[in-house]
């Protein structure tokens, strides 16, 4: 069984999907549905496709199956009717529940929570060695407490293992497997974060500005617009997961700017532990930009969650500088941009800036706010000694030679 571990996933080719949430006591039933709108999202981001969803209203997860047994046996019956190949779950499942549900299905449709599916579009979009080890090292740690529950439910998939009737025998062996490679994986993160922390410590010099938020913010689409680095910039969820570190220069100003993954509602504990050392830029920048979608309904959930997941990393906000970006501002009504404008600067918050990544707007705007907050770090470092590259501003451009928007390019 360890040796596929890998192969819980969904397959490659295009799977049709049922999606089950829950309304709880303490959810707007517009939160509910807005969260299985998000897990479609990431539905066509593993490469498969929302075919039916589901919405039970209930005070909280039933204990053995999640949703009633009514309500599961609508599902089996919806499955059966939409020939779907899984039915993914809106939040984690419990052994127990992954057992169950799996009964009451039939046992011929794959299972999976929403765990399941981030660490597949995880696994899909790794491509540094670092990014791999972490993916596979948050793969092991969400199976090992469910191990004895999969391995009945895994021996029956569409596709899948098939190794059926395992002992407590076989099961204590995966275990022992599975903590061996969990505690490999994690020394050679360990040792992959120690070249890193190297590597950050030549670049001190420069200060640096880390782009997070919310994922599919446009914070890619930043990226390259600063850069021309050719970030891939998809209209897809962690179209991101590796943090990619470019130098640049604004009107002669010089600083590092880094990409990271992005943030979702829902990311399961251990993904965020196994993704800190992804997020080591973010954590010892000097100047967060918070790209914000300004469009989306739930855009101030959004932050609240970015917000949350930093501090849960260590990484509180008022510690270093932060420009707020709200992007996507073409997307909106231009009352709504106002009154947005309006109430945002009305609260006294951080500094903020109001763009469109995609179409280019008010980002002159964006570059000379980031210079301004460049140029205090830098006096900040300097202790009243103005660096050259201060000097001329805004009169001259150090370095190569500028494009129109006056930036240039290591």
């Amino acid at each position: 069984m360890i040796e596929s571990v890998q192969r819980i996933s969904l397959k490659n080719r295009r799977e049709r999907a049922i999606l089950v949430g829950l309304c709880t006591r303490d959810m707007r039933f517009e939160q509910a549905r807005e969260y299985l709108d998000e897990l479609a999202f990431l539905t066509e981001s593993a490469g498969a496709r929302a075919v039916r969803s589901f919405i039970q209203n209930l005070d909280k997860p039933i204990n053995a199956t999640y949703v009633g047994t009514g309500k599961l046996e609508e599902i089996r019956l919806a499955a059966e009717e939409a020939e779907a190949d899984v039915v993914i779950f809106d939040d984690d499942l419990s052994p127990s529940q992954l057992r169950n549900i799996d009964k009451a299905l039939g046992g011929e449709i794959k299972v999976l929570d929403r765990s399941t599916l981030i660490l597949h579009i995880f696994s899909e979009r790794a491509q540094t060695a670092q990014a791999r080890v972490q993916v596979d090292l948050a793969q092991y740690q969400y199976l090992l407490p469910r191990l004895a529950g999969m391995w009945t439910h895994l021996s029956r998939q569409k596709g899948g293992i098939g190794l059926k009737g395992a002992g407590e025998k076989e099961i204590e062996t995966d275990r022992r497997i599975i903590r061996d490679r969990i505690a490999h994986l994690q020394k050679q993160l360990e040792k992959i974060d120690k070249q890193d922390a190297t590597r950050r410590r030549n670049r001190s010099d420069h200060v640096r500005v880390a782009l997070v938020g919310y994922t599919n913010v446009g914070k890619s689409t930043l990226m390259n617009i600063f850069t021309k680095a050719g970030v891939l910039a998809e209209d897809k969820l962690f179209a991101t997961l590796d943090t990619t570190v470019r130098k640049v220069a604004l009107y002669g100003v010089p600083f590092l700017l880094s990409d990271t993954v992005g943030f979702i509602r829902k990311l399961p504990h251990h993904l965020i532990e196994s993704f800190k050392s992804t997020l080591a830029e973010a954590h010892e920048s000097d100047i967060l930009l918070h790209v914000v979608d300004a469009s989306h309904p739930q855009m101030e959930e959004h932050m609240t969650n970015v917000q949350e997941t930093l501090r849960s990393l260590g990484i509180e906000e008022g510690d270093r500088t932060l420009l707020t970006v709200f992007n996507k501002v073409d997307l909106l009504e231009p009352e709504a941009r106002a009154h947005l404008e309006a109430t945002w600067f009305g609260r006294a918050h951080s500094p903020a800036v109001f763009i469109s990544a995609a179409e280019k707007w008010n980002l002159e705007a964006l570059r000379q706010t980031l210079v301004e907050l460049l140029a205090e770090k830098y006096r900040a470092r300097s202790h009243g000694e103005e660096p050259v590259f201060l000097q001329t501003l805004p009169y001259y451009l150090m370095g190569d030679t500028p494009d129109e928007n006056g930036q240039t390019y290591e």
